[in-house]
């Protein structure tokens, strides 16, 4: 908890002023380095940062809908939902499913997100789609109510839930010991893995790089999405270690795209995100 209590202190007091980054008419730089870095190349390292569990969250007083939410996920996945839309974005194997929210007069209840982490969620046009949702949506129609999407930054979920803003959170949210105070999780639906991307040609060669300065002694900067595991594990780890010297400056973003654009950029050094976001992005910028 002590560590927990200092890290969000160091992320309170981070104001972070997020650049939008659109390739190289970003705006940011001069044309040269734009054109030195628009044919960037990314990869990602065979290491894992780390593995976690992915759960939905419920506001500690909710006792009640954790039991429902519980239920209803044991059931999906034990009849195979679960798996088949995991299956549908992440191999894209199309499923047969068919969700029943177009039907009126439905009590609403609403998941908070953050629409920028697919392929969990992601929007389609207007719509936010991806594993989560159509998880939700089938947890939704187990438990006769309507789906009611709420798209907000990723480290606005939990006090929009502890606030009663929302019912419950899906966002490709980690199971921690310090957000366990303030929510309740339900069982894990999908397990996570935080990998580390990189420019092809990288000094990185393994996560375990990371836990050394550079070769000059300089820190690495090392790009997150704020609010996220990867935020708290690699400010744990590089930026605040309980022993040891730093050896990471995190770069925190609102977005995973604008960590990774700005790996492209030549501002970070590396990216550290959930793996199938990461071939998401990854696949985008070399295409």
């Amino acid at each position: 908890m002590k560590k927990f209590v200092k890290i969000l202190a160091a992320l309170m007091a981070v104001v972070t002023m997020v650049t939008m980054f659109a390739g190289c008419n970003s705006g940011t730089g001069n044309d040269s380095d734009a054109n030195a870095n628009k044919d960037a190349k990314l990869e990602i390292l065979d290491t894992e940062y780390i593995t976690e569990d992915y759960a939905i969250a419920v506001a500690k007083e909710e006792t009640q809908l954790l039991a429902d939410i519980n239920a209803a996920l044991k059931a999906l996945k034990e009849n195979g939902t679960v798996k088949k839309i995991q299956d549908k974005y992440i191999s894209g194997i199309e499923h047969d499913l068919v969700f029943q929210q177009d039907v009126e007069g439905k009590e609403v209840i609403k998941m908070g997100t953050n629409a920028e982490f697919p392929p969990y969620e992601f929007k389609e046009g207007d719509s936010i789609v991806g594993i989560d949702a159509e998880i939700a949506a089938a947890i939704a129609d187990a438990l006769g109510k309507k789906l009611v999407i709420e798209d907000m930054l990723f480290d606005a979920t939990i006090p929009a839930l502890v606030a009663g803003k929302i019912d419950f959170i899906m966002a490709g949210l980690t199971v921690t010991d310090e957000r366990k105070e303030s929510v309740n999780f339900t069982e894990s639906y999908a397990t996570g893995v935080q990998v580390v991307i990189v420019k092809e040609g990288s000094e990185i060669t393994s996560a375990d790089d990371l836990f050394a300065p550079k070769a000059d002694g300089s820190l690495w900067k090392v790009g997150v999405q704020q609010g996220t595991t990867g935020d708290l594990y690699t400010t744990w780890d590089l930026e605040e270690p309980e022993e040891g010297e730093p050896t990471a400056q995190i770069e925190r973003y609102n977005k995973g795209a604008d960590a990774v654009q700005a790996l492209v950029a030549g501002k970070v050094d590396c990216v550290v995100i959930d793996n199938e976001p990461a071939k998401e992005f990854v696949a985008v910028n070399n295409k």
